[in-house]
């Protein structure tokens, strides 16, 4: 089968995975889209070609956009893969991908080993608040001149202007983080060459 097909297909079962979700007969959609009820099923199910005009009526109808009913699929849209930076012990799965509401970011943060170099003592200050759980490990957080252990199945939430830290507390932790603009610009910066120690 053809790309073209391919989509023609996903398309197709949108449209009518769209029209059962919300309790809609091919009558009821074909109504509220201003089309027939047979010309809605041979589109259904492949025995129409699909027009612009048609698709414009059937997103306004579902309430959706002409984008997300042609949105192409692959691999990408589903695989979250780990992003490592081995300088600072860190891997990252960014979980939001852009989606999140309110412009804030969940990701999940495995931290191994402790940064080396200049970033060994330093702590981070920005505009904000910042959230985690601790999935698995013991997550040792500091917050000025405090260090604060946070076990497996507590969370944390604390203004990002006290000079602050998330490290490992002796075995590699895992946690599930939700950083906001300026807390994903510091956290999740792309990883830096390693300078002189």
């Amino acid at each position: 089968m053809t790309q073209e097909g391919d989509l023609d297909n996903i398309v197709r079962l949108r449209i009518r995975s769209l029209r059962l979700a919300k309790g809609w007969s091919l009558d009821n959609l074909a109504e509220r889209a201003h089309l027939s009820p047979s010309g809605l099923s041979r589109i259904e199910t492949g025995r129409q070609r699909l027009s612009l005009d048609q698709l414009s009526s059937l997103a306004r109808a579902l309430g959706a956009t002409i984008d997300q009913l042609v949105e192409t699929v692959n691999d990408d849209d589903v695989v979250i893969r780990p992003e490592r930076d081995e300088h600072r012990g860190l891997t990252t799965w960014l979980l939001s991908r852009g989606s999140a509401p309110a412009g804030v970011t969940v990701a999940k943060m495995r931290i191994t080993d402790q940064p080396r170099g200049q970033d060994a003592d330093q702590l981070g200050v920005h505009p904000g608040r910042e959230w985690f759980t601790v999935l698995s490990g013991t997550v040792a957080l500091i917050l000025g001149d405090r260090v604060i252990r946070v076990e497996t199945g507590q969370a944390a939430e604390f203004s990002t202007m006290i000079p602050h830290a998330i490290k490992a507390h002796g075995d590699p932790v895992e946690i599930l983080v939700i950083l906001d603009h300026d807390g994903r610009r510091t956290h999740l910066q792309p990883p830096r060459k390693p300078g002189p120690a």
